[in-house]
């Protein structure tokens, strides 16, 4: 088992930054990759950034390309989103995931997530 806990959600203002964390604890060498997923009030869970293990490849929704930015710390058995030039539409419940085989977009491909933790852009 993999246990995942998001931190750094909060209030900021559009234009501002955030930087959210992820903590992975237990059997986390099992970890192929990991990735931020994102959820609205009313809208299903969409995909926002993904990492894989050793590598470092990442991938990028559209929406948060040049914006977001996705890093690991193997060591720390932590990943992190920076994110820069919030806008409004960034807010939603960030969840935390990972992957024991295989990534993608769909959020089928993780196998644990996190609770998540709140992110709201105030315009």
């Amino acid at each position: 088992q993999v246990q995942l806990v998001e931190s750094g959600g909060g209030l900021v203002q559009a234009g501002g930054s955030l930087r959210l964390s992820c903590a992975a604890s237990g059997r986390t060498l099992n970890i192929y990759a990991m990735g931020w997923f994102r959820q609205a009030p009313g809208k299903e869970r969409e995909f926002v950034a993904s990492i894989r293990g050793y590598s470092s490849n990442t991938a990028y929704a559209d929406s948060v390309k040049g914006r977001f930015t996705i890093s690991r710390d193997n060591a720390k058995n932590t990943v992190s989103l920076q994110m820069n030039s919030l806008k409004a539409e960034d807010t939603a419940v960030y969840l935390c995931a990972a992957a024991v085989s295989r990534v993608g977009v769909n959020d089928r491909l993780y196998d644990y997530w996190g609770q998540g933790t709140q992110v709201t852009v105030s315009s």
